[in-house]
């Protein structure tokens, strides 16, 4: 799902609200910034979370973002803070190679943010909003497969296991046979489109979510190839962090929070023994003290709604080596690739 991490967010009326970092009281609590230490924000955004911690300590950050944009906006934040603040275009899966051109080996604390900002929902023309009308594009980084080649070019099957996977649709088959049925008849290039599309499926009922809602985000999680971005991010940070350093991750989606919650448990044991293995051999597990879900509180939720799905779990980094287990609880989806061939129906 999707919350403030932009300079300002759409509310539920399509109106601005102010940004307020996600669980900031929490996640410093944890990172507990201490004078000397780097730290990484892997999703910058306006840099709310990354200036808390510069606040909070004499101490360095490296902010990652894929987003241009993003990055652009945080310049008046490098002038505040000089040298203890490093901004750079990537993935925030791509956090180690960063580190190592910050000139960096180890770090103190990851904290990644999943989700999309609300400075790109705020932008009609980045295609993230069902809310606005712009181009089908839905791309952070803006580069590569776009919403726009999806919905042109998937088999309805595809459209409607991808709908139904990453959206948690329920009505993804009949969404995803109107949108070929469309399809056939003019392109698909723009968000109002698509909406109008969804709209002659589901239609809006006081108190729920838009009927695109699931839709929109399940292309925009796709097209970011989001759950992998997570993966990933969570094994870079594996090698990065020093003993005693903090991973904290914040989700808004189930299957982001699956992937997080299922790592770290994973992580934090030690790995089965053979019956025919000496104890010794077993893997000592690379992170402890793991946190349950940690959710904003009636206060939070009341000053930025968002926040309400919001869930931070931590770890702490141990002294022991990098495990090479995959990380579980990823859903099988077609790749990209895939898709664009546009297997069959």
């Amino acid at each position: 799902m999707t919350r403030g991490r932009g300079a300002g967010s759409s509310g539920a009326d399509g109106g601005l609200t102010p940004h307020i970092p996600v669980l900031a009281r929490q996640v410093l609590h944890y990172l507990n910034p201490r004078d000397g230490a780097i730290y990484v924000d892997g999703t910058f955004g306006a840099g709310g979370h990354t200036r808390l911690i510069l606040e909070a300590a004499n101490c360095r950050v490296i902010g990652i973002d894929r987003d241009e944009t993003a990055l652009a906006l945080g310049a008046a934040l490098k002038d505040e803070f000089g040298d203890r603040l490093s901004l750079h275009r990537a993935r925030f899966s791509e956090l180690e190679s960063v580190i190592a051109e910050a000139g960096v080996e180890r770090v103190d604390g990851v904290l990644i943010d999943l989700g999309v900002s609300s400075m790109q929902l705020d932008q009609p023309e980045r295609g993230f909003s069902f809310r606005a009308d712009g181009p089908l594009d839905m791309r952070m980084g803006r580069e590569g497969v776009s919403a726009a080649d999806i919905v042109a070019q998937a088999s309805e099957r595809d459209l409607s296991h991808i709908i139904a996977t990453l959206g948690e649709e329920r009505f993804a088959r009949p969404i995803a046979r109107n949108i070929v049925k469309a399809r056939g008849e003019a392109p698909i290039e723009t968000t109002r489109a698509l909406v109008d599309i969804i709209g002659r499926v589901l239609q809006q009922r006081p108190g729920e979510i838009h009927p695109a809602t699931r839709t929109f985000q399940a292309l925009r999680m796709l097209v970011n190839e989001e759950l992998n971005e997570v993966a990933d991010a969570l094994v870079a940070a594996e090698r990065v962090l020093a003993p005693g350093g903090k991973l904290a991750m914040i989700s808004f989606h189930s299957l982001e929070d699956r992937v997080v919650k299922r790592f770290i448990a994973a992580r934090a044991k030690a790995a089965a023994v053979s019956r025919h293995m000496p104890l010794a051999a077993s893997a000592p597990p690379s992170f402890a003290d793991a946190t349950k879900a940690i959710v904003a509180d009636d206060e939070e939720i009341a000053m930025n709604p968002r926040s309400r799905s919001a869930k931070l779990r931590v770890a702490t980094r141990t002294e022991a080596p990098v495990s090479d287990a995959p990380v579980d609880a990823m859903p099988r989806l077609p790749s990209l690739t895939e898709i664009l061939k546009g297997r069959g129906a």
